[in-house]
């Protein structure tokens, strides 16, 4: 049985002036060579949080501990100085908004030049032409004139893929995608994740794809894990949990999609929201939301379990094929 490239287990990152404040609470999760997994949820779900945790990029204010292993190799995830020798050349990261990650002053040459340089210990002449290649490599029509811009003259979509070419520059095995395509309009949404899947595929690298967009996950991921307040709620193959989600979060998400996709009048959502870190009591967090909530749930954290053919943390899981979705048409 292959063994995962990476795997995540009991991960919790707490306030560290407060630590019974956790954005995330007990997350274990993993990703094998070549697959393309996704981590979905709402805004302030801890996504984004848990990306940061696995490369050591927290904000010094959050404390994470849990146990990694990357490619055989055995991680605290407390230790940030172990985590960051995986930046670059072994785990690589497409920041969600290349507005703001690109420094605007100075030019995509020297930004992406310096990089290989650290990585590299090669000279600048090296390091210009290597520049120029990754550039081409990311489907960039005239590298030369791109490497010689400035951030602000190019467009989003050109910003996004000189991130992309950032990330591919040390050779990762491994991409985290924090929503790549927030930025940016459809058309070049669907160019930008074209990009990303053949250079998984050409390279065979795996990818964490972080989204809200369950649309995007159908398209071009193979498994999903659905969080909700800080804690997976569901997990499965993308198949699976699109078509027979047993988590009313889960199937409230696809429930929303599926009414912009019908060309509804009034928009379906989810009632209230992700509920704030001081408000997360020790039941399910979603219980305030959901329509099939006992007084049972509002106490009883529940556990990852076999439900259908996904795995859900509920004491009230739905079951069977919802006949309202399918997964070609979530994908739409």
């Amino acid at each position: 049985m292959t063994q995962p490239l990476l795997s995540i287990k009991n991960l919790h990152v707490s306030i560290a002036d407060n630590p019974d404040l956790r954005p995330v609470d007990d997350v274990s999760f993993h990703i094998d060579p070549g697959d393309s997994v996704a981590l979905v949820g709402e805004s302030g779900c801890g996504k984004s949080v848990t990306s940061y945790s696995v490369l050591g990029l927290l904000e010094q204010s959050l404390i994470s501990r849990g146990d990694m292993v990357f490619d055989g190799r055995h991680f605290d995830m407390s230790n940030r100085k172990a985590l960051a020798q995986l930046r670059g050349t072994d785990i690589a990261m497409i920041p969600q908004d290349p507005g703001t990650s690109l420094n605007p002053v100075v030019s995509i040459e020297r930004q992406l030049g310096d990089l290989v340089r650290v990585h590299q210990k090669i000279t600048k002449r090296v390091a210009a032409k290597l520049v120029r290649e990754l550039l081409a490599r990311v489907g960039i029509p005239a590298p030369d004139r791109v490497a010689q811009a400035f951030p602000f003259e190019l467009s989003g979509g050109m910003r996004q893929r000189v991130l992309i070419a950032m990330a591919l520059a040390c050779g990762p095995t491994m991409l985290i995608a924090d929503e790549p395509t927030t930025a940016l309009d459809t058309t070049v949404q669907a160019q930008i994740m074209d990009l990303l899947n053949s250079l998984i595929a050409d390279e065979g690298m795996s990818m964490l794809f972080i989204s809200h967009d369950l649309g995007l996950v159908a398209q071009h991921c193979n498994r999903a894990y659905v969080m909700y307040a800080g804690k997976i709620v569901e997990s499965g193959t993308v198949d699976d949990v699109l078509r027979e989600a047993a988590h009313p979060y889960t199937r409230a998400l696809i429930e929303c999609l599926g009414s912009m996709n019908s060309g509804a009048r009034r928009l379906k959502t989810v009632r209230g929201i992700v509920p704030p870190l001081a408000e997360r009591g020790r039941g399910c967090r979603f219980a305030p939301r959901c329509d099939r909530a006992s007084d049972d749930c509002l106490f009883v954290s529940p556990e990852l379990e076999e439900s259908g053919r996904s795995h859900a943390a509920c004491l009230h899981p739905m079951t069977g094929l919802d006949p309202r979705v399918q997964t070609s048409e979530v994908a739409r």
